[in-house]
């Protein structure tokens, strides 16, 4: 007689798991399994959500590939799901649509009109080639560079990855000729003094307002200006992901998905909170 081994699915421990309500809003926007499309392909041997589960708790928690708790599936079914969604454009899909969502929950435009951007420099782990790293002088740190743009509700928009010695200037030049492309509604970005210099490019090669929110003459110390508060405050949500307190990537690709990872998290947290809290308004009215 043949025995039939039911595979249990994996408990939630884990802070940074998916929660059903997570879930429900994830599935529907990853793509469909190659076995069930036309060109074919071997059945998936792990459920999506584990796989999820898995590359969030990287992320989330900072370990090597390596390190993936054993209740997760083997770390290089993992990695190859986390490489190739990446590649394929799968996580640029899952940020926008979720951005939207939220911003028209907020009321807002789902395409965003004004933006802002900024760049952060991080020290880089030995697994970073001499390549794709350098030295930010302004800084002092040996490592690698992120740009971040991001709409006046502080999610991202787009992220690139670049070694630290790169200007703010020079990759702003190839970011934004992009972003413009895909967001033909954005009209206004702001940026800070190392943006220096772009307002007739910006306003001549891609019909952009570019303004610099500069630091007054007088400033002493810390003291938040208007609109760079914004970018500086998703830096900081960055860094929560301990994956991202040091680079660790051999590809700046791979980098600019962790990121992403993080944002997308912090997205599906912020949109299942707010469902929850009007779910529960009629049971408190009824009350």
């Amino acid at each position: 007689m043949n025995a039939t081994i039911t595979v249990l699915p994996r408990r939630r421990r884990y802070p940074s798991d998916t929660t059903d309500a997570e879930w429900k809003l994830l599935e529907p926007l990853l793509p469909p399994p190659a076995s069930t499309t036309p060109s074919g392909g071997h059945p998936e041997a792990h459920p999506r959500r584990e796989i999820v589960d898995a590359i969030r708790y990287l992320v989330d928690n900072g370990c090597k590939w390596r390190a993936l708790p054993s209740d997760f599936p083997p770390w290089k079914t993992v990695y190859g799901f986390f490489a190739r969604w990446a590649k394929a454009g799968v996580l640029e899909y899952l940020r926008d649509q979720l951005r939207r969502r939220i911003r028209v929950d907020a009321g807002r435009c789902p395409r965003p009109v004004t933006a802002i951007m900024d760049s952060q420099s991080v020290k880089a782990a030995e697994t970073v080639s001499r390549d794709t790293r350098g030295f930010d002088g302004a800084k002092l740190i040996n490592g690698r560079k992120r740009h971040l743009i991001v709409d006046t509700k502080g999610l991202l928009m787009t992220v690139k990855v670049t070694a630290a010695d790169v200007t703010d200037r020079d990759a702003a030049r190839e970011m934004l000729p992009e972003l413009r492309k895909n967001n033909p509604e954005l009209t206004l970005m702001w940026a800070d003094n190392a943006y220096t210099g772009l307002t007739d490019w910006a306003r001549n090669e891609l019909d952009l307002t570019f303004k610099v929110v500069k630091k007054p003459a007088n400033q002493v110390g810390f003291k938040v200006l208007p609109r760079r508060w914004i970018v500086e405050r998703s830096l900081s949500w960055l860094m929560r992901a301990r994956r991202n307190a040091r680079d660790y990537e051999r590809l700046p690709e791979h980098s600019e998905a962790h990121i992403t990872w993080a944002n997308i998290t912090l997205m599906t947290r912020r949109i299942t909170r707010a469902d929850g809290r009007r779910a529960a308004l009629p049971k408190l009215i009824a009350a």
